[in-house]
């Protein structure tokens, strides 16, 4: 297995390791629990080093990068970041991803680690533009910072204001010591807070400087599995499990990415077109359990009269609002607010109901 420069500190802290996408990372440390009301209600902080890191460069960047991610690249200013997603020939997702646009023709690409290599040899497929294409995923460490007391641990290590930089807008500068971090208001977990960029060299001393400004504050260390409540109750999805190459970006609710402006010809711009004028065959949603049971990722959803409408893409006790949750994928006609649907757990018809996801309220 692979390893991120924390690696070693994760087993000296008694993390519970495991392999996921080819690394060795931690799921949890205290408990999954008590980690996610961590980040909830303070500060909490990520290894994610093991996130792949694209850099497209060059006078076709723009061009490259308009061409093969959903979102309209032409519409957002340097210093920006932006959701976006590869769309396939046949308008599935390969992948859910940030870009940054960091100088006049240079982007950087962030992709999930499971599919570094499939994302990878996507655009050096499609890269008939003659863009520069750098794949860097290996010289970069990443720790996602996160929780309402984010903000304050981070400022002691820095001089930049960080109250100054917006929801899904980046920085470069210095914090605990080291130059050219990326400084970047983003997150997956719905609590605010920041992730930063750097060379795998300083990795100790940025965690150690961050743990040291953030003990006040009860900083922890925080594992993939409360990673993975916590996007869960914010909503947002998973590649693997909400979104896949078989599924759209309409299908998965992703329609504000997929923008048909004038000039954006992404990859399989007009099946998506001609999806969203005819209507999509599923729909993601959000749901809640009415009666006693836990959904889990590939459970049936079923109406009243016991016939398949679906299936569970993600589920789980909310560890903030204690009830179950879940998302999944079902026929159009069962999407709207309220509406009873039924998940078959261990050959029974246990009743749900459709939410609008944040299931985490702010």
């Amino acid at each position: 297995m692979k390893q991120t420069p924390f690696t070693k500190i994760h087993y000296a802290l008694g993390a519970k390791m495991h392999e996921f996408a080819g690394y060795d990372m931690p799921v949890e440390y205290s408990g999954i629990i008590d980690e996610h009301n961590t980040v909830v209600e303070g500060v909490g902080v990520f290894d994610v080093s093991h996130m792949g890191e694209f850099w497209i460069k060059g006078p076709k960047a723009k061009d490259f990068v308009q061409k093969i991610t959903s979102n309209d690249v032409a519409a957002i200013p340097v210093g920006k970041v932006q959701y976006s997603c590869f769309p396939n020939e046949n308008g599935g997702i390969i992948d859910d991803l940030l870009v940054y646009y960091y100088e006049p023709e240079k982007y950087m690409l962030v992709v999930n680690a499971s599919n570094i290599e499939k994302d990878w040899n996507w655009c050096v497929k499609n890269n008939t533009e003659g863009a520069d294409l750098e794949n860097a995923s290996d010289n970069m460490a990443q720790l996602a910072i996160q929780g309402p007391l984010a903000q304050k641990t981070l400022q002691k290590l820095t001089e930049i204001d960080l109250s100054a930089i917006p929801h899904y807008t980046f920085v470069t500068g210095k914090i605990a010591g080291i130059d050219n971090v990326i400084i970047s208001s983003t997150g997956y977990t719905g609590c605010g807070g920041f992730e930063l960029y750097f060379y795998p060299q300083y990795s100790e001393q940025i965690w150690n400087a961050i743990f040291e400004a953030g003990a006040e504050f009860g900083i922890k260390p925080v594992g993939l599995g409360a990673r993975d409540t916590l996007r869960l109750e914010a909503g947002f999805p998973l590649y693997g499990n909400e979104l896949n190459d078989t599924t759209s970006s309409l299908q998965a609710g992703l329609g504000w990415i997929t923008k048909f402006t004038e000039g954006n010809n992404f990859i399989s711009r007009p099946i998506l077109e001609a999806e969203k004028q005819n209507g999509s065959p599923k729909k993601l949603v959000g749901f809640e359990m009415v009666g006693k049971g836990i959904a889990r990722h590939g459970y049936e959803i079923v109406n009243a009269e016991g016939e398949k409408i679906g299936e569970v893409t993600s589920g789980s006790i909310s560890p903030y609002t204690k009830k179950a949750i879940g998302n999944g994928y079902v026929k159009p006609e069962y999407t709207a607010i309220g509406t009873p649907i039924f998940i078959r757990i261990r050959e029974k018809n246990i009743e749900a109901q459709v939410v609008k996801p944040p299931f985490r309220k702010k």
